[in-house]
């Protein structure tokens, strides 16, 4: 018989999210109380996913073994316990410490993901099943050489984010007849508004993942420009690699138009999703402003939006939510700098 859920554990799943991602903890509660529980819950599945995959201690054998005990453990196949009891004493310090609590107390996240409606749990089980499938295969292929190419490129992203985005979708539109109504143009857009995001953090965070092995950036972008990925090193001036930047800044730029095309698919009056949206799109467009005007920093605090700017992109975007050519205008506005995209990116 399935564990349920106790106040305690929703207590703890508010507690926890501010612990792992300062962004989540901003959007989340603005979405609707029917749906905050269960985005809180599917960002703490993504995130314990995202453990497995990043803690360098463990053996690619190990985080193979441990992402699909994963799937089986939210599949109600595995107990939670069992999982948390093999992975937590393996964690390495690389491992934040928001993280190890979050490995402990995976049995009160899962016993929330069991609590959900059938449609719900249906969409958390196939996100986190592509997810694990995805990050165990990638983090086989890590080296600093880069992916092959940009569609290599995209199936990644659609791995670790696209799926996310079909995942909300598919909340949204439970959740919303008037969103359901929509539904087909939103799944069109959402593997792209992850995408968006995604690629943001790639560029942001390339250095961080150098240091650990790992390059996310696609070799034939770079080679076409005249630079071999291999030779990368920080503080780079190198003219090739700034204007392999420069390309994909372009294409995370037509993402998350898409990314804006979606949300004005969302009715206006579902104001709290639509800043969900906005939140997500602002921050990540400020990010690639100062990502294409530092091409040559060499760690991701040197690209990081103040707070000052998260504010008032916040405020900007919530007071606009409403108006689709207010917002429409103001990402004009705000992705003005940016490059263009003149390559073809495949979202799957």
């Amino acid at each position: 018989m399935p564990k349920i859920a106790t106040l305690d554990d929703m207590r703890y799943q508010e507690h926890i999210l501010q612990g792992v991602s300062r962004t989540f903890a901003l959007t989340i509660p603005q979405l609707p109380p029917a749906l905050r529980q269960v985005i809180g819950n599917a960002y703490l599945l993504c995130r314990i996913v995202d453990t497995v995959e990043d803690d360098n201690a463990l053996s690619s054998e190990q985080t193979r073994q441990l992402a699909e005990m994963f799937v089986a453990v939210v599949n109600g196949e595995v107990e939670a316990e069992t999982f948390a009891q093999t992975l937590y004493p393996l964690l390495s310090k690389h491992t934040i410490p928001a993280e190890h609590e979050l490995i402990k107390h995976t049995p009160a996240v899962i016993r929330i993901t069991h609590s959900f409606n059938p449609a719900q749990r249906r969409a958390l089980e196939r996100c986190i099943r592509i997810m694990g499938d995805g990050m165990v295969a990638y983090q086989q292929a890590e080296s600093l050489a880069g992916l092959e190419n940009l569609a290599a490129m995209d199936r990644y992203c659609y791995h670790v984010a696209g799926v996310v985005g079909e995942m909300l979708t598919e909340l949204f539109c439970d959740y919303s007849p008037g969103i359901n109504h929509s539904k087909p143009a939103l799944m069109a857009l959402s593997v792209s508004f992850g995408q968006g995001l995604q690629m943001t953090n790639i560029l942001k965070d390339i250095w961080e993942d150098r240091k650990r092995g790992a390059c996310w950036l696609p070799q034939d972008i770079f080679l076409q420009e005249g630079f071999d990925l291999n030779n990368l090193e920080p503080g780079c001036s190198d003219p090739g690699f700034h204007n392999g930047l420069g390309v994909l800044i372009g294409i995370a730029r037509h993402h998350l138009q898409n990314a804006l095309a979606y949300t004005c698919l969302i009715p206006p009056e579902e104001t709290g999703i639509r800043r969900f949206c906005l939140w997500a799109i602002g921050m990540a467009i400020l990010t690639l402003n100062k990502i294409n005007q530092k091409r040559d920093f060499t760690e991701g605090s040197q690209v990081k939006i103040s707070r000052r700017s998260v504010k008032t992109s916040i405020l900007i975007t919530s007071l606009l939510a409403k108006q689709d050519w207010a917002l429409q205008k103001l990402f004009k506005l705000t992705a003005k700098g940016l490059p263009e995209n003149k390559r073809n990116s495949i979202v799957i």
